[in-house]
């Protein structure tokens, strides 16, 4: 098992020590400007700033990975209302079992 290493990443000039496996270390770093980027970007947008500009970067973020579509046509959206719609089937089945015990 690998050991954990610490790492420092900057967004919007103030510096974070994270703790990343060593093979993740360059992944983790685009993540980090990835995100340096977007929260410029959304700062810039709507003259927001501290805790208020991180979730709406979050926010962002995440609407952009559920916009996306995986390699073979997957549609992340479709892919999870099947998925929330097979736990509804579960649950409604594990619901008719428990009156019969």
């Amino acid at each position: 098992m690998s050991e954990q290493t610490l790492l420092d990443i900057a967004l919007l000039g103030r510096e974070y020590r994270v703790s990343c496996l060593p093979d993740e270390r360059e992944a983790l770093l685009k993540a980090a400007s990835y995100v340096d980027e977007k929260m410029r970007e959304i700062r810039g947008q709507t003259q927001s700033g501290g805790e208020k500009l991180a979730v709406m970067t979050a926010l962002n973020i995440a609407h952009e990975l559920l916009q996306m579509k995986l390699p073979g046509g997957i549609d992340l959206q479709d892919f999870r209302r099947r998925i929330d719609s097979m736990q509804s089937r579960v649950d409604q089945a594990l619901a008719l079992q428990e009156n019969l015990f």
